[in-house]
């Protein structure tokens, strides 16, 4: 499960900040979780605790923002929602898609105290 490797690089990137910033404590961690990334948030979820133990971040609540896929269609410029691997434009069928950079995952704020 490499979310365990995520949350801890999660964790550790957080620490460094709030060392950085003299925080003592962190009250929430906002994350975005792109669609074509890989990450399971349901195991994030669960990894994060462990790996916030012992740290500012410990008892903080994980706030994910799932980033859907987004595709333009370049035959007839529609722009879609495409389920992953399902990647054809409903407008016209094609699949000469520009997919939008789904595969973020990304520490976007801290709440600290």
């Amino acid at each position: 499960m490499h979310e365990m490797s995520l949350a801890q690089a999660l964790v550790d990137q957080a620490v460094e900040l709030v060392r950085l910033d003299g925080c003592s404590r962190v009250l929430g961690v906002d994350v975005r979780i792109g669609a074509l990334s890989g990450v399971m948030r349901d195991a994030l979820e669960f990894c994060f605790p462990a790996a916030a133990r012992g740290t500012a971040l410990e008892g903080a609540e994980l706030r994910v923002t799932e980033v859907p896929l987004k595709a333009m269609c370049r035959d007839c410029r529609i722009e879609s929602r495409p389920k992953p691997f399902e990647i054809q434009c409903p407008h016209c069928g094609s699949m000469n898609l520009e997919l939008s950079d789904a595969r973020e995952f990304k520490l976007v704020s801290l709440e600290v105290e």
